[in-house]
C-alpha cells in the first residue's frame, strides 16, 4: 500500500469521527510505512520511485482514487452533476498542482490562485478576487502593493492545509482599512513571525500559506488592489529537488481527494436543513481558510422545476458589506461571468423597510422581483450568505414555494 494510500484511509476513517484530532494524530505519530522527507531512506525510494516510474504510476492511482468522492452514495447520481463532479476534479488538480508543484517553494514565493472563473473551491466568493502564496513561518517576507479601491481587502495567513492537516488554521490577519499608506495608495506589509513596526502580518512559525481577498461592491467601479511578495530571509538555490519533487507530486493529488472529500461532507451535514440559511459553524469555517472579519450562514438548495426559493432578510446589520450566492452541488459558485448567481449590499435592490428579498428560481419572475437569482439548470447546490464586519449576525428567512404563487407568497413575508 502507497503512502500515501495510507493517509488516505485514516483521512476516511476521520471523517466517521474527528477529522482534526485524527489528522493531529498522524502529524505527530505518522502511519507506519510514512517517512518525512529528510528521511534519507524515503527520499530514496522517492528517487527510484522517479527512476522506475513507481512515483507517477502512485500518483495516477491516487487521482483514480479522488473519483470515488463522486460516485458517493450520497452524491446526486443523475449524469449533469456527476459530468460537474468529475470537472470539479480537473479543476482541483490544476489548482494543486499550481499550489504543490510550480509555487511550492517559500523561499521564493509567487501569488497563485486556488479559486478563480475556473476553479471553484468551497462556495468561493463570485464578488472577490483570491490569491494565496505559499510561505514559512520561520522566514521573513515582504509584500509591497497599491490599495486599489477595491471595497474590502484582507490579507491572512494560516497554518496547515487540506494536503496535509486538513484544515487551515488562522494565524494572522491585516484588514485594509489597518493599513499605513503612502499618499499614493502604496503600501508594505511585513510578514513575520516576530513583531514588526508599521504594517506587520502575524505568522507563527508553523504558519504555511498566504491567502489575499479582496471584495467587490461594483467591480465596473472599483480598481483592484496589486501587489507582490518577496522573502527577504537567506533564500538559496531554486534548482528543481527531485526528493522534494516527488513530494510535491504526491502532495497535489492529496489535495485533490481530500479537498473534494472535505466539502462532500460539508454537504452532507447541510443536507440536514435543505432550504434553509442557519448560522454555520464559524470555527470550522475558520479552519476551511475562513476570513475572520465573516459570518457564514451556509447550506443546501434543492428545487423542483415548478419551485422557487423565497429569501427574506428583515433585518439588515451595519456591516462592511453582504452578500449571498449560488453554488452546485460541489460546492462551486455558478458561472458568474454569464449569469447572476448572486447579488451583494451594493447591487441589491432593497424594499421600502430597507429589508431585502431574493429569489432563487429557474426562470425569470419578472421586474418584482429584481433580486432573482438563476440557477442555471441546476436543481440543487449549496448556497452561502455572507455578513462581512458587521455589528451583528441576524437571522435570514427561507421559503419554498410554487413559482406560479411567489407573487402572493412574497406579500405575506412582508406582512408581520
Amino acid at each position: 500500500m502507497g503512502r500515501m494510500v495510507q493517509v488516505f484511509r485514516l483521512y476516511q476513517l476521520a471523517l466517521s469521527c474527528d477529522r482534526e484530532l485524527l489528522w493531529l494524530s498522524w502529524m505527530i505519530n505518522p502511519p507506519q510505512g510514512y517517512s518525512t522527507m529528510s528521511d534519507s531512506s524515503s527520499a530514496k525510494m522517492h528517487q527510484q520511485g522517479i527512476l522506475d516510474g513507481s512515483l507517477w504510476a502512485e500518483f495516477c492511482d491516487e487521482l483514480k482514487a479522488a473519483g470515488d468522492v463522486v460516485l458517493r452514495a450520497q452524491t446526486p447520481p443523475d449524469l449533469f452533476n456527476r459530468a460537474e463532479g468529475f470537472r470539479y476534479l480537473t479543476r482541483l488538480l490544476r489548482a494543486g498542482l499550481d499550489s504543490y508543484m510550480e509555487s511550492s517553494d517559500p523561499r521564493f514565493p509567487r501569488f497563485f490562485q486556488l479559486a478563480n472563473e475556473t476553479i471553484k473551491i468551497g462556495n468561493d466568493n463570485p464578488d472577490n478576487i483570491y490569491h494565496n502564496a505559499n510561505v514559512d513561518g520561520t522566514l521573513d517576507y515582504k509584500l509591497r502593493g497599491n490599495r486599489g479601491t477595491v471595497d474590502y481587502l484582507s490579507f491572512g495567513t494560516k497554518a496547515g492545509s487540506y494536503a496535509t492537516t486538513g484544515s487551515m488554521e488562522p494565524t494572522g490577519q491585516l484588514e485594509a482599512a489597518d493599513l499605513e499608506l503612502d499618499a499614493n495608495g502604496d503600501f508594505e506589509i511585513v510578514l513575520s513571525s516576530r513583531p514588526h513596526a508599521g504594517n506587520w502580518l502575524p505568522m507563527r512559525e508553523d504558519s504555511e500559506s498566504l491567502i489575499v481577498r479582496q471584495t467587490f461592491g461594483d467591480r465596473s467601479k472599483e480598481t483592484a488592489a496589486t501587489y507582490s511578495i518577496e522573502c527577504i530571509s537567506t533564500q538559496g538555490d531554486d534548482s528543481l529537488n527531485p526528493a522534494a519533487f516527488a513530494g510535491q507530486l504526491l502532495r497535489s493529488a492529496g489535495f485533490v481527494k481530500n479537498t473534494a472529500d472535505m466539502f462532500a461532507q460539508w454537504m452532507d451535514r447541510y443536507s440536514a436543513h435543505i432550504n434553509a440559511l442557519p448560522s454555520d459553524d464559524q470555527a470550522r469555517c475558520q479552519r476551511a481558510g475562513g476570513d475572520a472579519a465573516i459570518h457564514y450562514l451556509q447550506s443546501y438548495w434543492k428545487l423542483a422545476p415548478d419551485e422557487a426559493l423565497l429569501i427574506y432578510a428583515r433585518d439588515v446589520p451595519n456591516c462592511k458589506t453582504w452578500n449571498f450566492q449560488l453554488s452546485n452541488y460541489w460546492m462551486e459558485s455558478l458561472d458568474y461571468r454569464y449569469h447572476r448567481i448572486s447579488v451583494n449590499k451594493h447591487t441589491a435592490a432593497y424594499n421600502r423597510d430597507g429589508s431585502v428579498t431574493v429569489v432563487v428560481a429557474h426562470t425569470d419572475p419578472g421586474a418584482c422581483f429584481p433580486n432573482w437569482l438563476t440557477t442555471t439548470g441546476h436543481d440543487q447546490g449549496g448556497m452561502l450568505w455572507r455578513w462581512v464586519e458587521a455589528d451583528r449576525h441576524p437571522p435570514v428567512d427561507c421559503r419554498v414555494v410554487k413559482f406560479a404563487e411567489l407573487q402572493s407568497a412574497f406579500q405575506q413575508e412582508k406582512t408581520p
